[in-house]
């Protein structure tokens, strides 16, 4: 096993839960270790469980750790989603451009302020949205754009924010896999308008469920702490400090609150954030090596400006090289006991958005040809070399087996 498959020096001690090794090794899972429980036990003894000194710090570090002015938490990623379209001002009769080759979520929470999400195709190497794309895809009515960074790969963010500019659109970011991604030596959290962070547990750093949105704007800023909390313009700890009761609903917003244990133990976690992207990064390393020799499977690609932060180990079936097609592959490698998954189909062509939008296929060909190739396999900074291993003599395996 190569030595940059060795996992740095730890920095906390180590898990608390036993690392049971069941037949199927998943494609993501989470870490938990004793300082994490430790921060969640002093919560759990405090007298506050939420909207309290913990959600400040946890704010607070995360803001510093990807260089942006303010973070707001949310209860998960797709609340804060919905949260930054509703403080760009999104609403019915507007359009907002997005990438088809996403989860749900991003487009869902166009949908969610009664906006149009319209899709625009994605570049064939990285598999993040075109700007080429979207400028063909933009009307009086657009209003946002809401680029992804995927799989930890950071979308063309300076030619993202120039057409913005140009237009006067506003960028959300939807950086759910690209905690501790660069773009050209930024932070990702620091680029966009607004960037949204998720902290599901298959992501770098989890709350359990969760999410934040970084910006540099002091009245987005006001505007997502707003709308997570029913619309009310005062804090209640602002009116404890006051002495006084007194409160108003200016805008119609949500409960989408983190809880203080939420925020005690993405706060542990967050500290761990460099280790956890060497480690992902060393295995990415580890399968791109192993699989350059295979000619029917396409390794990720990562942009000379871009640092990847490796949330997803995404490959391309070829089935012009190969016996097999992606699904084929799929099930051989499920019962080779390797819990591969697909990011992702694309959106349009979900039921739901064909049936309310008409769309037939075709309208983004290099998303729905990516979208019929893709396998992600296992990629999770927990992995054992040993784990990693098993994963390379699988895929060499199955793919050699349908070679030629």
């Amino acid at each position: 096993m190569p030595a940059a498959l060795r996992a740095p020096a730890a920095r906390s001690r180590p898990p608390a839960v036993a690392r049971t090794r069941r037949e199927v090794l998943p494609y993501g899972r989470h870490e938990v270790t004793e300082d994490d429980i430790a921060a969640v036990v002093a919560v759990l003894r405090s007298n506050r469980l939420t909207t309290g000194p913990e959600l400040d710090a946890f704010e607070a570090a995360v803001a510093a750790a990807v260089g942006a002015r303010e973070a707001v938490a949310f209860s998960s990623g797709t609340a804060a989603l919905h949260a930054a379209c509703a403080a760009a001002g999104l609403k019915p009769g507007d359009d907002a451009v997005t990438t088809p080759l996403t989860f749900c979520a991003t487009a869902n929470a166009v949908l969610y302020t009664g906006a149009t999400p319209v899709f625009a195709d994605v570049v064939p190497d990285t598999l993040t949205i075109d700007p080429e794309r979207i400028r063909e895809r933009l009307t009086p009515r657009t209003k946002a754009i809401l680029p992804v960074d995927y799989a930890g790969h950071p979308a063309a963010l300076d030619a993202l924010l120039a057409l913005a500019d140009e237009r006067g659109l506003t960028v959300i970011e939807d950086g759910c896999h690209a905690l501790g991604a660069r773009w050209r030596g930024r932070p990702v959290g620091s680029v966009s308008h607004m960037t949204v962070f998720s902290f599901h547990p298959v992501k770098h750093i989890t709350t359990g469920e969760g999410g934040m949105v970084t910006t540099d704007s002091g009245v987005l800023a006001r505007r997502l702490r707003q709308f997570r909390s029913h619309g009310i313009f005062s804090d209640p700890n602002r009116r404890a400090r006051r002495g006084t009761w007194w409160y108003d609903m200016t805008s119609l917003g949500r409960n989408y609150r983190l809880s203080e244990i939420a925020c005690a133990l993405g706060r542990s976690q967050l500290k761990r954030l460099e280790p956890i992207i060497a480690r992902r990064t060393a295995i990415a390393s580890a399968y791109e090596a192993a699989f350059r020799e295979l000619p029917a499977l396409r390794v990720p690609v990562t942009a000379r400006d871009a640092r990847h932060a490796w949330h997803l180990y995404p490959v391309r079936i070829i089935p012009e090289r190969s016996r097999a097609d992606r699904d084929t592959v799929f099930r051989a490698l499920r019962q080779a006991g390797l819990g591969v998954n697909v990011h992702y189909r694309p959106v349009h062509l979900l039921a739901y958005y064909r049936k309310r939008f008409g769309y037939r296929g075709g309208e983004c060909p290099v998303a729905e040809a990516a979208g019929a190739q893709l396998l992600t396999l296992p990629l999770f900074h927990g992995m054992r070399d040993t784990d990693v291993e098993r994963v390379i003599q699988a895929v060499r395996t199955v793919l050699k087996s349908y070679a030629g």
